[in-house]
């Protein structure tokens, strides 16, 4: 796969107009380079899968169509958001919030809203737990709770949260397909950022008990050393989960994260910004899904001024992702004719996706 964003031999704006008008009937569209279906088949053992980019460009759809695509394919499938915004529920319309939900009329597929609520609290615990080990080590008699408010106001605690609920589903490993509805772009970054900054934390966090450690024995009286540290077991364990993380984040083999953005010039900024910033933390960008394209075939020469200058317009921006993204564009759907709720129309959907 290319490193950088754009590719030569980028398919022209007319392919990706061609596309929606091919995809429909089930014909193979050609003008993409490699599309979605043949980037999956050409990676058989990718089972995480995340859509992100700005808000509101389609991601939880684009999200839940790969998840419906996954288990029509006969793939035990979890469709899970961790987005702090959730819309999977409204989408599916069924609640998922809290647990993981059977989607209605889908044997294979499972939706899930992820509730940060509990993770927090049992964050809380651990953190007092830790804080009060600290505090004896270092025969200090404040009380825990001095510090533990103003550990749990920090603004990436709850994106902390989420990271660790995140690993705990794909841990537990229930699935063998895992797709995952992201929040906007620049939260998704530090959420799958996360593993490599814990491993940087954990490590200057290990050295600092090591020579706290040494200096506490140094100094005793005893010269006894002790027999168990509870602090330096977590972080050894910890060191080991995020190792585990940051190699599965960062496995091409097994993960790709695809952007979403609508033929305009905001999303396309946005997502062009920050792909090479996935790349150079490791994350492997399987994509771009260009959303809501305006089918010029349907529209009549007597449309109002306004969409044919949406039209013309949108012409612009798919040349300009053509010139951006070049071959890394996977598919293009259009902008339907009535709001994307329900399987129904997610299964229209796929058809675009996965055409």
């Amino acid at each position: 796969m290319r490193d950088c964003i754009g590719g030569r031999d980028a398919p022209s704006h007319t392919g990706l107009r061609e596309a929606l008008r091919t995809a429909e009937q089930g014909e193979t569209v050609v003008n993409i380079t490699m599309n979605m279906k043949q980037f999956m088949n050409a990676r058989p053992r990718v089972k995480y899968i995340f859509f992100g980019g700005k808000g509101g460009v389609g991601k939880t759809v684009m999200a839940g169509a790969a998840a419906l695509w996954s288990a029509r394919q006969g793939k035990k499938t979890l469709l899970a958001s961790t987005n702090p915004v959730h819309s999977l529920s409204n989408l599916l319309e069924q609640d998922v919030f809290g647990k993981p939900v059977q989607v209605s009329g889908e044997p294979n597929f499972y939706a899930f809203e992820i509730d940060t609520r509990d993770t927090i609290e049992r964050s809380k615990r651990e953190i007092r737990e830790k804080i009060n080990w600290f505090l004896k080590f270092a025969d200090i008699t404040t009380k825990a709770e001095d510090f533990i408010e103003s550990a749990t106001m920090n603004p990436a605690f709850e994106e902390s949260a989420m990271f660790e609920n995140m690993m705990d589903l794909i841990f537990k490993d229930e699935y063998e397909f895992y797709v995952f509805d992201t929040a906007p772009t620049a939260n998704a970054r530090r959420l799958l950022g996360m593993s490599k900054v814990y491993s940087l934390w954990v490590e200057k966090m290990l050295k600092s008990r090591e020579e706290a450690k040494s200096l506490r024995e140094l100094l005793s009286f005893s010269k006894k050393k002790e027999e168990k540290d509870p602090l330096m077991e977590y972080l050894l364990g910890f060191k080991d989960r995020m190792a585990q993380a940051k190699n599965l984040l960062t496995d091409e083999a097994l993960t790709a994260f695809f952007f979403v953005t609508l033929p305009e010039s905001l999303p396309i900024a946005v997502i062009t910004r920050f792909i090479n910033w996935f790349h150079e933390f490791g994350i492997p960008v399987g994509g771009v899904v260009v959303n809501g394209i305006i089918q010029k075939e349907q529209v009549g020469q007597d449309a109002a001024e306004f969409v044919l200058n949406r039209i013309r317009m949108q012409e612009e921006h798919l040349e300009e992702i053509d010139r951006i993204f070049g071959d890394r564009v996977r598919a293009a759907a259009p902008l339907f004719e009535t709001e994307v709720k329900g399987t129904g129309m997610l299964g229209r959907t796929v058809d675009y996706l996965f055409a």
